[in-house]
């Protein structure tokens, strides 16, 4: 029987709101047998707050942002390396970007940006909003085209890996895992 993957390094998904960072950050921990982290399940419960859009009312963004970016900096400082979701803000939270390029620097974490056409993330948005509050006044799907013009350059700028199309979960799932095994994220 061959060993079980070994993770070398926190693999963090970033991208859009509906991009399927969560989701695929469960698949791929199901698939290598180890922990996925959905940072904004860490924040909620950090603020007390059943949902994002409550924590939003209830503190603010501003405040919303400096705890992402705590949660962050508490599980990319974590001594076993996991599978990291994170809220498609958070790369934009102060000092956030920051901490993933550190990480990334010192091989203590290789990142993934999911970007699926903008078509895909409205279609997911309209089927299900979520939690998610709007960002910009506008509804969640009415603003994606405006949050992806301001988000995207950041995102790609702080990943090892861009996914700009994506077909089924496992598809991506293998796409991510062949690419860490390559860059000895993964071993096993």
């Amino acid at each position: 029987m061959p060993p079980a993957p070994l993770l070398h390094r926190h693999l963090v998904l970033i991208g859009l709101r509906a991009s399927g960072k969560t989701t695929v950050a469960q698949a791929l921990a199901a698939r290598l047998g180890v922990f996925a982290v959905d940072l904004d399940d860490r924040v909620r419960h950090h603020l007390g707050c059943a949902t994002v859009r409550d924590a939003f009312a209830l503190v603010g963004e501003p405040a919303f942002r400096d705890a992402e970016t705590r949660e962050l900096r508490t599980a990319l400082d974590g001594p076993t390396p996991c599978i990291l979701a994170l809220g498609g803000g958070t790369p934009t939270a102060p000092g956030a970007a920051d901490r993933l390029r550190d990480a990334r620097a010192q091989g203590r974490a290789w990142v993934v940006f999911l970007d699926p056409p903008l078509e895909r993330l409205a279609a997911r948005l309209a089927a299900d909003a979520g939690d998610r509050p709007s960002l910009t006044g506008r509804g969640v799907v009415e603003e994606i085209a405006m949050v992806a013009e301001a988000r995207r350059p950041l995102y790609a700028a702080l990943a090892d890996l861009v996914l700009r199309d994506e077909g089924a979960p496992e598809t991506i799932t293998s796409i991510i895992e062949g690419s860490a095994r390559s860059v000895g994220a993964i071993s096993g």
